[in-house]
């Protein structure tokens, strides 16, 4: 029999709140967490707004000693929600765990510290030795902090965690885009199940909202340019919706062997029973139009799990609120459940918190955890006008209390990346 996985702790630093009680109650409340930029001036970028994390300061102790003085924006965020999950699973207490068998998978983006520095740096650096390069070079380089810019690196965030945790088992990171911390979450299961570690430190962070990012996000024409109905510019599923609003922020999951957890006498949240993955192989940017590569992976998850359709009671959707993502999910679910996608409850929180890019599949694996704790659905914001094409039950504006057992939840990336997680009540 192959080892069991479960959830023993939770973290998070998000657009609604900075841990996972406020973050949670927000969003059933309905809240929004859009509001204009301010971390760069983006008032003439066609959109404007985004869902910023507010207000956030790294907690002692982690700010103490200056041994995470140069971390990444995302980084800070995803050692505020490591500590929230840590304190809360008590694996840090003396004798329950060992550091050689703990490691930690992260779905972590690259770091946005010093993009508009580095720019402005280099643009000065040219202007004034164009005929120079090696001079230019001098420059540049030698006016950077090694420090700050190796930030850059998106597995700094795992480096941060080892030093602070003081794990030495299986570090990773991935970053396959929007789906990266499901997918981490996923893989990071399965070591456990194989025995190559006893517990890990899982989740995703990501901080885009800089100039190159938003920059990017608006060639693509992904971003909702609802500057005048900013906060309910996020609108799953609606027949009126032209985009996602760019959030960030970080979430952390602890992984145990259910063994470990049951001898310590560890709260297990819930136990995550199947995982699976596919690729679209259809084009960079644009999913298969048929859903095919997204219902691959939700068939998968369901056989890693040896749960049927008929099991399933609520689906955390990727649900972006972009007109090719949220139908072509729609059809996903269809081919899989066939008619038993009418019966199957589907929302996605992006309405309310917007889209974390690497963090959002960890955030919402987190809400989908509360959803079986509480029995209670949470809404798709902002859901007023039926799309022809999206016509399941999106569970829309309100939370919904529910019978719940197993749920699913989806991530899709950019390249054709869909993975699937499925947890259990325990």
């Amino acid at each position: 029999m192959r080892r069991r996985v479960v959830i023993t702790g939770m973290g998070c630093v998000t657009p609604l709140g900075h841990d996972v009680n406020s973050t949670w109650e927000a969003l059933l409340r309905g809240d929004s967490g859009m509001a204009p930029v301010t971390i760069f001036n983006a008032s003439t970028f066609p959109a404007s707004f985004c869902a910023e994390v507010k207000n956030f300061q790294l907690p002692q102790p982690l700010a103490a000693g200056g041994k995470h003085q140069h971390a990444g924006r995302h980084t800070r965020f995803t050692l505020a929600a490591a500590m929230e999950a840590w304190q809360a699973s008590g694996l840090g207490e003396s004798g329950h765990f060992d550091p050689d068998r703990t490691g930690m998978y992260l779905g972590s983006g690259e770091g946005s510290l010093d993009f508009d520095n580095f720019t402005s740096l280099l643009v000065d650096a040219w202007a004034g030795n164009r005929l120079n390069t090696v001079r230019w070079g001098e420059l540049a380089f030698g006016r950077m902090n090694v420090h700050r810019e190796t930030e850059q690196e998106g597995n700094m965030v795992v480096a941060h965690l080892a030093a602070e945790f003081g794990l030495r088992g299986p570090a990773f990171n991935s970053l396959t885009a929007c789906a990266a911390s499901t997918q981490a979450v996923g893989e990071a299961s399965l070591l456990i199940r194989r025995g190559d570690a006893e517990a890990m430190l899982s989740g995703g962070a990501h901080s885009m909202i800089h100039p190159y990012g938003v920059t990017g996000f608006t060639r693509l024409t992904a971003l909702s340019t609802r500057n005048d109905q900013m906060q309910t510019a996020s609108r799953p599923f609606d027949m009126t919706r032209d985009g996602f609003v760019l959030g960030e922020g970080a979430s952390i999951l602890i992984l145990e062997e259910y063994e470990l957890a049951r001898r310590r006498g560890a709260k297990m949240l819930a136990e995550v029973i199947g995982y699976g993955s596919s690729a679209d192989a259809f084009r960079i940017t644009d999913q298969d139009p048929q859903g095919e590569g997204a219902a691959a992976g939700m068939r998968a998850a369901l056989a890693d799990a040896g749960v049927g359709i008929d099991q399933i009671d609520y689906i955390s959707a990727h649900g972006t609120s972009t007109a090719q993502n949220d139908s072509v999910e729609t059809m996903g679910i269809k081919a899989v459940f066939g008619q038993r996608a009418y019966q199957v409850p589907v929302s996605s929180m992006k309405g309310s918190i917007g889209h974390l890019i690497a963090a959002a599949g960890a955030t919402e694996m987190i809400t989908c955890v509360l959803a079986l704790r509480d029995q209670v659905i949470p809404p798709t914001a902002n859901y007023r006008v039926p799309d022809p094409e999206c016509d399941l039950d999106y569970v829309p504006n309100q939370p919904r209390k529910a019978k719940l057992e197993t749920v699913m939840s989806n991530s899709f990336g950019f390249g054709g990346q869909n993975d699937t997680l499925i947890i259990r009540r325990i």
